[in-house]
Parts: C-alpha cells; sequence; structure tokens
C-alpha cells in the first residue's frame, strides 16, 4: 500500500512567496498532475532555465502566477499519458514545449497539446530543452517582428545565450550577415562557431566604437536586445535608415532621445513569444525542424543543474560572468 501510494508523487520545485532564489523550494510530495482534455502529460528530462522565470519568481514582472507555483516553461521528455480529444501524441513519444500548465521545474509536468511539439531524435533531451521558448522567440524576433530578408546585417547583443545563439544559428543560415556580442572570450567562441561572421567583447570600453568601425556608414539593419535597459540608447545610434530594434529582454528602465529614431526613422519593436497566435506557433515550429533536419540548428547547452540546486541556477543566469549555451535542470 505504501508503494501504490508513494507512486502518485514526484519531485518539484514550488515558489509559495515571491523573493530571490532562496523562495524556490524542492518538495518530493508534489501530486503528478493529469492531464485533462487536449493536454498532455510529460515525463520530464530536462527543462530550461529563462531569465524571464527569475523576474516572475522575484515578483517584479507584469505577469504574476497564483502562488503557490511550480516555474519552468521548455520542458522536453516522453509522453506519460494524454487527455481527451490528443490525437497528435501518444504514450512513448519524444516531446518538447514552449509552455507548462502545471510548471516544468518538476520530474513531470502536464501541458496543453498545442504547445507542445515533436522532438527529433537528432537532438538529446538536454537539447530539447533548449528549443521552445529560445528559438521560437529567436525566429519570431527576427521573420514575425523584424520582418528580416537575406543580405540584411543583424547585430546579437548577448549572443552567446540561449536565445543569441538560436538567433545567430537562424539568422546565418537565411543569409543575413550576423555580428554577435559576448561578455567573455569562451563566449566569444561560442558565438563564432555559431553562425556569427564577427563577434565583439561587450566588456571592453570602446566596443561599440568597433561595430560602428565594422559596420561603416551603413549600420546596421536589426539588433536582437536582450537586454535593453544598458543598451537601447547606443543600439539607435547603431542602426541603418529603417533599422529595428527587437527589444527581446530587459531588466528596468532607460532614458533614450526619441529623435535618434527619427533621423533614420528607426523602429523599436517588442517580442513577446506568449503573444504569437496558433499559425505563428506552428510557422515557429516548422522553421525549427527543418533546421533541424537540414542539420544547421544544433542547441548549445551550458550549464547543468539538477533540481536540488534551482537556487543556484537563477542565481547564476543573471550574475554569472557570461553565457555559453542554454542553462537546463536535470530531474
Amino acid at each position: 500500500i505504501a508503494m501504490a501510494a508513494t507512486r502518485n508523487v514526484m519531485r518539484a520545485v514550488r515558489v509559495f512567496e515571491f523573493g530571490g532564489p532562496e523562495v524556490l523550494k524542492l518538495q518530493s510530495d508534489i501530486l503528478i498532475p493529469s492531464p485533462k482534455e487536449n493536454q498532455v502529460l510529460i515525463k520530464v528530462h530536462a527543462c530550461g532555465v529563462n531569465p524571464v522565470e527569475t523576474y516572475i519568481r522575484s515578483g517584479t514582472y507584469a505577469r504574476k502566477p497564483a502562488l503557490p507555483y511550480t516555474p519552468g516553461s521548455d520542458v522536453a521528455g516522453v509522453v506519460e499519458s494524454v487527455g481527451e480529444h490528443v490525437t497528435t501524441f501518444k504514450k512513448g513519444d519524444r516531446v518538447f514545449t514552449i509552455d507548462t500548465i502545471s510548471g516544468g521545474y518538476a520530474e513531470y509536468a502536464v501541458a496543453a497539446a498545442n504547445r507542445v511539439f515533436p522532438l527529433s531524435d537528432k537532438l538529446d533531451f538536454r537539447q530539447g530543452a533548449a528549443l521552445g521558448i529560445p528559438y521560437f522567440t529567436a525566429y519570431r524576433a527576427l521573420f514575425q517582428k523584424g520582418c528580416a530578408k537575406a543580405g540584411e546585417s543583424v547585430l546579437v547583443h548577448g549572443a552567446s545565450g540561449g536565445v543569441g545563439i538560436a538567433t545567430c544559428q537562424i539568422a546565418r543560415a537565411c543569409g543575413l550577415k550576423v555580428l554577435g556580442t559576448a561578455g567573455t572570450e569562451e563566449g566569444m567562441n561560442t558565438v563564432l562557431r555559431n553562425g556569427a561572421h564577427q563577434v565583439f567583447n561587450h566588456r571592453e570600453a570602446n566596443y561599440i566604437d568597433k561595430i560602428k568601425e565594422y559596420t561603416g556608414m551603413e549600420g546596421v539593419n536589426i539588433i536582437i536586445e536582450m537586454l535593453s535597459n544598458i543598451n537601447l540608447a547606443t543600439d539607435l545610434q547603431l542602426l541603418s535608415g529603417a533599422g529595428r530594434v527587437m527589444v527581446v529582454g530587459s531588466r528596468g528602465s532607460i532614458e533614450i532621445n526619441p529623435r535618434d529614431t527619427m533621423s533614420k526613422e528607426s523602429s523599436i519593436i517588442g517580442v513577446g513569444l506568449f503573444l504569437a497566435t496558433e499559425e505563428e506557433r506552428h510557422e515557429c515550429a516548422a522553421a525549427v525542424h527543418n533546421g533541424i533536419e537540414a542539420g544547421w540548428l544544433k542547441p548549445t547547452v551550458g550549464s547543468e543543474y539538477p533540481l536540488e540546486r534551482v537556487a543556484e541556477a537563477h542565481q547564476d543566469i543573471i550574475h554569472s560572468g557570461g553565457a555559453r549555451g542554454k542553462m537546463v535542470l536535470l530531474p
């Protein structure tokens, strides 16, 4: 009887109050959720960690989940069971998600079937956990919102993290001239290996001058910006005529001079993957699938943490010396 009783519980990270990384509590007696109609239950093999999850946990983000909750959207694993009306997946399928209902920092997670996608045999589960939000966001920023075209140039600001590497790979494969920035030698090498034509160290005092020198009078057509609260004003100086800054990440406010957008008729465009339509998500998924099949889309996995070290992961993703791929949790 004791065995039967323990089989339907799992380990999961729970947040009971908003605050620092220390509010992330690993519990071992959480009931395994059951998939309702149009839902899929996944045995989690890996879960990506995204900066936005630290903002939500701290309580400073626009969207606040009801407490208590389990963080995590980017799950890769195997389908355990499916709810009613789910015909696209069956038990045993390898899958990845761009969102979960019950939270991904756990041994099992429930997700809506339309947020779940088949995981290619060419990738392992750690790579699968690096697919969802990073690659869908990169594709959305470049094409669905940024209207990128082959022959244009793109500067990826913070190119060694999950979204940055995804952007470099996709942009290079689609015929763009790719420039990236990173903060360490290792990060810079990672960026070059993943499709950038040129990389700059954003810890050097004069790196903006180096970018200007490299791009000459023309400037950059598109900037993919992970840290808008630091870089946005400078980004406007780097753009070409009709250039656009795609705001993918920001950790606060910044003062800019709107006149800098007038002189080049440039645009500042926010990117929010959670606003994508079903059709747009399918377009992202198709692009990702094609890239994996063609062999140029290969997620780079960076630091790996067991669930016990989730607080450390949240600390490191914001404060570590420099990213080198996607951070993942391994239940």
